[in-house]
């Protein structure tokens, strides 16, 4: 089988790709002669390792640890080895690993290079916090690298690794995760190697007594610092554009990006300098820069306000966030805001829904979520403790109150215990088993140590299942794919817990646990309740299980619609949709909520359904040539909105590889999207762009069309903005309606429509042309979108020819493929419809 990661990895210096930001990096650190890397997952960081290095472990040494911490030390004891390590992580996971990063950062003897990859998520996506690191970068004298482009994010490894070595330091490489999840073109950098450092036999240099921890810092402050000074002062890397010297712009990071596409779409003739390196700042460059302005500078930074606050701390005259700004992360239309620069605003005049992400349909969380909803009703449980992981979204069931950090929900489950004796039989604490593994099993420790009654709840689906199912200490099998001997019931047992091992999907039992253990805390037990056997429904082989009901047994009662693939019929009897999973072959929740017996479990070939297309193999073709320049569009962007299933990120993709075939490699092409939790359910946007174009987020008024898969979508803020005055809105009659959310809620055609009356708008019914197909899933409605917009313009400039190819390329197993070509050449045959 084909891994593109290797020939990637292998490719020759100068191959042009369009690749994620993660993927970017992963492959700079093969290239870039790193010998390690370890880390634990953590979006927007996850897929450095998972899509990435663990493709390739013949040519790096990897793996996943149990948390950030343990993984900081791994890196560390990699260098102590002479060998160059990258850790990878999210900023919470830096600060879990605080204590080991704050330490570490004060070596100062020679040692192989070790790089933390901490990547920001400041919006937040994915994330349970804003704070900015920075400040802990400045007061531990690391250096701190924060790539501006795809580019960067291929060589960070490599010229991290070599500043690490130089300076005796350990070094920061913190790419924002919007330039870690969108795409953009890089040029495979030409492979280094480097020989691991020579390390003396004694390591005595590496321990941290106070007196050595001392002089240390004295070295970091007095040799250390100067050397990094004067390297991020005169370091090639930061760039000055001058303008006309009217209004200066100081900027790093993904700003940078936002600031050009600025620059470049409005023809703004600004100074622009942009900065490599946040820690140390180089002041004397600014200060050089700020001088040679005849007006205002401003600063543009995610996060806090850290680079504006060093450089009004030496003297500099410069503007950025206000105060009490809620701004953490820029985006081009809020620079040109701030900037004073007007460009046109469009505002919806109907507020688009609620669309909180859901756990999966079918999820072995769902009865014990479930039932705990219904103990809460009846006055059985006041205060349900949870933590990070899919089961914080047991909060949409009423199932879980509170997170704080990883691991925290058992130790705030005995705080609060122990200022209210009486609640330890009335409250709980969740967490999942790689979170048990990662820091919660400190809190199981805790309780029998303090002898603390009360319940916990591990809920054990065998993967580290939020961030797309990487291997925790519960798996199978390691990332090596080694078999794992660790046994969470048996750790927890000898820990002096009273352990119940019960089955997901096995209702009465998880109700007879809860009962029982909440009971035994009323007499001082502390229990742990390990919920397993359900494995994550991701990661497991797709069950043929479906669920029918029987019309004369059925009272059309409503208590077995608990899950988003089962819905009420026409005549009010339940039936599954395309969304049931079949629970992964065991008992389906819905059954076992039914107090009637009215549904029964069977096989899907057993439905009266008409069996799935088997759809002709598309004709070979000789892949098509790249376009002339002269006919190529000067730019082309489209934004397109979805929910999360919908395949939103699966139509970027296509249109990435489109642009990259038709010749745009040589000029410009970026994709930006959503992931995290946004991929549970919740909204879903992907932009994309080529040609003269810089950020892979749009600014108002420059998108040729606009897609929603999803006709509430489009309503979202700032997507309609992204429209050019002349462009189309494609629009899918489809409408999904959130479940719990009443249909009075959602919003009508009519609204719709006047909503969009001042706008181009062309409403296709793509999920009834899927379904036509023989599609019963109605998955294939985001390539019929796909054939639509290679109608319109200005996307018929590229002929069927490329866009077949751009489609067999993301895709070219047999039958998706077939399934794919039937799909997209529908869509262009669709009639047209009369526009609004």
């Amino acid at each position: 089988m084909t891994n593109p990661i290797r020939q990637l990895c292998l490719a020759p210096d100068g191959q042009t790709e369009v690749l994620q930001g993660n993927i970017a990096f992963a492959v700079g650190c093969v290239r870039g002669g790193i010998h390690a890397a370890d880390g634990y997952p953590g979006t927007p960081s996850t897929e450095v390792i998972h899509r990435g290095l663990s493709q390739v472990q013949d040519l790096i040494t990897v793996g996943w640890s149990v948390n950030e911490a343990v993984a900081s030390a791994v890196g560390h004891g990699h260098t102590l080895a002479g060998r160059d390590c990258v850790v990878t992580m999210k900023i919470p996971g830096l600060f879990q690993a605080g204590d080991i990063f704050t330490s570490g950062a004060l070596y100062t003897q020679p040692r192989g290079g070790l790089v933390y990859y901490i990547a920001s998520d400041f919006v937040p996506s994915s994330t349970q916090h804003t704070i900015d690191p920075r400040y802990l970068f400045k007061s531990c004298f690391v250096p701190v690298f924060e790539p501006r482009n795809h580019q960067e994010m291929h060589e960070a490894p490599a010229l991290a690794v070599e500043i690490a070595r130089k300076y005796n330091t350990q070094m920061v490489v913190m790419p924002s995760g919007i330039l870690c999840h969108s795409e953009g073109l890089v040029r495979m950098m030409k492979p280094q190697k480097r020989a691991p450092v020579e390390m003396p036999t004694d390591l005595q240099a590496f321990m941290i007594l106070p007196s050595i921890a001392r002089r240390n810092y004295n070295m970091a402050i007095t040799e250390r610092m100067p050397a990094l000074v004067e390297m991020v002062e005169q370091s090639p890397l930061n760039t000055w554009e001058k303008g006309d010297g009217k209004l200066g712009v100081i900027t790093y990071g993904i700003c940078d990006m936002y600031v050009r596409e600025l620059k470049a779409s409005l023809g703004k003739n600004l100074d622009v300098l942009s900065l490599a390196f946040t820690n140390p700042v180089p002041t004397d460059l600014v200060r050089r820069f700020c001088d040679s302005i005849d007006g205002p500078v401003f600063v543009i930074e995610d996060g806090y306000r850290y680079v504006q606050e060093q450089l009004q701390q030496a003297g500099l005259e410069v503007r950025g966030k206000e105060a009490y700004s809620t701004i953490t992360e820029w985006t081009p239309a809020l620079i040109a805001d701030r900037l004073g620069f007007q460009i046109p605003h469009k505002t919806c005049g109907v507020s688009p829904i609620a669309r909180p992400p859901a756990i999966c349909p079918g999820c072995p969380y769902r009865l014990f979520g479930e039932d705990v909803a219904a103990m809460r009703k009846k006055g059985l449980i006041d205060a349900v403790f949870g933590d990070i992981g899919c089961y914080a979204l047991l909060y949409f069931l009423n199932a879980v109150d509170t997170s704080l950090a990883m691991g925290a929900g058992e130790a705030m489950r005995q705080g609060f215990t122990l200022s209210h004796p009486g609640e330890a039989s009335r409250c709980l604490a969740v967490v999942g088993d790689s979170t048990e593994g990662h820091t919660g099993m400190a809190a199981t420790r805790n309780a029998v140590y303090r002898n603390m009654a009360g319940v916990k709840v591990v809920m054990d689906n065998s993967w580290t299942a939020m961030t797309g199912g990487q291997p925790s200490p519960t798996s199978p099998a390691n990332l090596a794919g080694e078999p794992i001997r660790f046994d969470l019931p048996k750790t927890l047992e000898a820990h002096g817990a009273n352990v119940h091992v019960v089955a997901a999907y096995n209702r009465k039992a998880v109700h007879d646990a809860l009962t029982t253990a909440l009971k035994d805390a009323g007499n001082g037990t502390y229990s742990t309740i390990v919920i397993r056997e359900g494995e994550c429904l991701r990661q497991s082989n797709a069950s043929t299980q479906r669920v029918v009901a029987d019309p004369d047994l059925c009272k059309q009662c409503g208590l077995c619609l608990i899950c988003p693939g089962i819905e009420k019929g026409p005549d009010g009897v339940p039936v599954v949709n395309q969304l049931c999973s079949g629970c992964g072959g065991h008992t389906p929740a819905c059954v076992q909520m039914c107090p009637f017996g009215a549904l029964k479990a069977i096989d899907i070939s057993e439905l009266d359904r008409p069996a799935a297309p088997v759809f002709p193999t598309p004709p070979k073709a000789e892949a098509p040539a790249r376009m002339a320049h002269d006919v190529l569009p000067t730019r082309i962007s489209v934004g397109i909105r979805g929910v999360g299933g919908q395949g939103i990120l699966f139509f970027g993709r296509v249109l990435t590889r489109l642009a990259f075939l038709a010749g745009y490699g040589d000029t410009n092409v970026v994709k930006g999207e959503t992931h995290g939790m946004a991929q549970m359910g919740g909204p879903v946007i992907s932009t994309f762009a080529c040609g003269d174009v810089v950020s892979p987020v749009l600014l108002p008024c420059t998108a040729d069309c606009l897609i929603a898969l999803e006709k509430s979508e489009i309503l979202r803020p700032d997507f309609l903005e992204m429209l050019k005055q002349d462009g189309t809105v494609l629009l899918a009659t489809t409408g999904i309606v959130p479940p719990g959310l009443p249909d009075k809620e959602y919003p009508t055609d009519a609204q719709l429509k006047d909503t969009l009356r001042d706008f181009h708008v062309v409403e296709l019914d793509v999920l009834g042309k899927a379904l036509e197909l023989g599609d019963s899933s109605g998955r294939m409605a985001n390539v019929v979108m796909l054939g639509v917009l290679s109608t319109m313009q200005p996307f018929d400039v590229f002929s069927v020819e490329l866009w077949h190819e751009a489609l067999r390329r993301v895709n070219s197993q047999p039958g998706i493929w077939a399934a794919n070509y039937a799909a997209f050449n529908a869509g262009r045959q669709m009639a047209q419809p009369v526009g609004w």
